[in-house]
């Protein structure tokens, strides 16, 4: 085990650079500056104290690309232009999701309580300089996915010949509100949106995977859903199954305790705890951090998911020394790998078409841990 680790804030170049060599890839936020540019920041008010706005308007969108900076929040091209994120992010195959944010609808970017245009408008510059700024770093597209909580991203992509895969992120949330306020508005939609129909919706609209709320998987609230329920286990796995078909289904906010339910479920997991010394989960399993681009065959799954507390480092330990990287594996193994989890996940596929997709990255449909806002969200504000 390493020393006692330190989180660091989310969505710094800290935190995202942890966060991709520790795991699958990292999830991020993504806001259009006043000098339509691109920063790395969640909170429709830029997380200050604020104390230290100093007579300055609170919402980000209002602020420069280099005074937002110069608080020590990161910028897209921070990211792009790492060297530890590019060789994650590029050469081994890690995946990055950036979840494009609208500005709040009160202020000057998104004003309008019954014309959204300029949130539209906003969001729609973001995805467009993204896919430029990407595509001129020859980022993979098998390597990132463009979401965000706005229905209509289907207009979006095809209006600014957006090529990357891409998602609406489901139920739609409104930007004003406090947190309460807006699961409050999202909660009669998830009742009446079973996780079969979720899938549906998203594939009707030609989105690339589904993201998914872990109240589809919790026994309390998956009682209130109108229609079949699906689960982690059992019977209700076997029809979670049944209805991904092999769908990358990304699921946050995921907790230790279920994180191995989860990625055994097929499901890709969303991550706020990445702390590199949780080794055992609360669930009393052996942790493996890289399940898609480091994948352990069925025999070595069967010797983890059997380890004990006292032997599971041990156990970790030579299992890395023994696992190639999936870039580094040679066409029978990803053959293997790919029979195994076409099987054990139902996913609808031909081999031969996704080896040929997959040389240097993962199939798309792998199941992967993701680091939440890079290694985990943190407190407010987020730059102390």
């Amino acid at each position: 085990m390493s020393g006692k680790w330190e989180q660091a804030p989310e969505n710094t170049l800290e935190s995202l650079r942890h966060g991709i060599v520790q795991a699958d890839g990292i999830e991020l936020d993504i806001r259009l500056t006043s000098d339509n540019e691109l920063i790395v920041h969640h909170d429709s008010v830029v997380s200050i104290p604020k104390e230290n706005l100093d007579s300055r308007s609170k919402w980000v969108e209002n602020w420069s690309l280099d005074e937002l900076k110069n608080e020590g929040f990161c910028s897209l091209d921070d990211i792009l232009n790492d060297s530890i994120i590019r060789k994650q992010w590029i050469e081994k195959g890690k995946m990055v999701c950036l979840e494009f944010k609208r500005p709040h609808l009160l202020s000057p970017s998104g004003r309008g309580i019954f014309s959204k245009s300029r949130q539209i408008s906003n969001l729609s510059a973001a995805m467009k300089i993204a896919e430029l700024k990407l595509k001129q770093e020859e980022i993979p597209n098998q390597n990132s996915v463009f979401y965000s909580f706005y229905k209509g991203m289907n207009k979006i992509i095809e209006k600014e010949s957006i090529t990357r895969n891409w998602a609406e992120l489901m139920p739609s949330v409104p930007t004003i509100g406090t947190r309460t306020m807006k699961r409050m508005y999202a909660y009669p939609q998830y009742f009446i949106t079973p996780f079969s129909r979720l899938v549906k919706k998203h594939r009707n609209s030609g989105s690339s995977m589904v993201p998914c709320a872990m109240e589809y998987f919790s026994p309390i609230y998956s009682r209130a859903l109108f229609g079949r329920m699906v689960g982690l286990q059992g019977k209700r796995r076997e029809y979670l199954s049944r209805c991904q078909k092999g769908t990358p289904t990304y699921v946050w906010p995921t907790k230790p305790e279920l994180e191995h339910k989860v990625l055994s479920a097929g499901l890709t997991a969303l991550s706020d705890h990445l702390d590199p010394n949780l080794t055992w989960l609360p669930s009393d399993k052996a942790r493996w951090f890289n399940p898609a681009t480091m994948p352990l065959d069925e025999s070595q799954n069967f010797i983890l998911d059997n380890a004990t507390k006292d032997q599971h480092l041990s156990i970790i330990k030579q299992l890395k020394l023994e696992t190639p990287t999936w870039n580094e594996c040679d066409k029978q193994r990803k053959i293997e790998l790919i029979k195994y989890w076409r099987k054990k996940w139902n996913w609808q596929i031909d081999i031969d078409d996704t080896i040929a997709k997959s040389t240097d990255s993962p199939p798309w449909e792998s199941v992967r841990l993701i680091g939440h806002r890079g290694s985990g969200k943190t407190s407010r504000p987020v730059i102390k």
